[in-house]
């Protein structure tokens, strides 16, 4: 799919989503031009690290109303997975996706993302993950997933040096490695990300995933 026709696809969808958000709450955002910025372009500016990664499987980490992973599965033309525990909102994307015939190359998980590490272990070359843990977190929820040289994308809306010198400090027991970070400013004129891209380099020294939740709320130290 060209970019254009990606583009195109995406604005239908974003639109739906608008529309099913009017009876059940799957964005905060309900402005059409609020939700172009902060919805489409802020999906879009990940393509380069995205972009980096190995073909195969990508997957959208709490995914909720289906951003950033639908416009960059249309863009990038892979096959996606869209991942979130909240059922409700999962089968609201699951009935757009089909409405807009593009269900056989995204689907839905509808489960936390440790079951997923269990049933479909190393089995993604590109992860994205938008607002929804710390970067540690993410590491340790990421790597059971991903093939070795596959790429964890965070976009993070304030990023302080302690949260990333904490995932740098766990990194290397994660089998992950820290391979760019940039800062970018959306159209808005005040909306900053940072987009933060881990490689997958080698096994976990931890095994994984360990149980639900705990990645959240008993983060992993540095062993000494």
């Amino acid at each position: 799919m060209d970019f254009a026709h990606a583009e195109n696809t995406s604005r239908r969808y974003l639109d739906l989503i608008l529309e099913a958000n009017k009876r059940t709450n799957l964005t905060r955002i309900t402005s059409r031009e609020e939700a172009e910025v902060l919805h489409l372009e802020d999906s879009w500016v990940g393509l380069p690290e995205i972009n980096r990664a190995p073909a195969g499987r990508y997957g959208d980490l709490g995914s909720g109303g289906g951003f950033p992973g639908v416009p960059i599965a249309l863009a990038t033309g892979r096959e996606t997975v869209l991942v979130d525990s909240v059922k409700k909102k999962m089968a609201i994307v699951d009935s757009v996706l089909d409405e807009l015939g593009i269900d056989e190359q995204i689907s839905t998980y509808r489960g936390r993302i440790e079951e997923l590490a269990l049933s479909q272990p190393q089995s993604f070359s590109v992860l994205t993950a938008r607002a929804l843990a710390r970067l540690g977190a993410l590491l340790e929820l990421a790597s059971p997933l991903l093939v070795k040289g596959g790429v964890l994308v965070c976009y993070k809306a304030q990023l302080s040096e302690e949260e990333l010198k904490e995932a740098r400090c766990v990194e290397s027991m994660l089998g992950m490695r820290l391979i760019s970070a940039r800062e970018v400013m959306l159209s808005d004129g005040e909306t900053k990300r940072t987009i933060v891209a881990f490689e997958k380099v080698g096994k976990s020294l931890v095994k994984l995933p360990r149980r639900i939740g705990a990645a959240q709320r008993n983060p992993l130290k540095p062993q000494k």
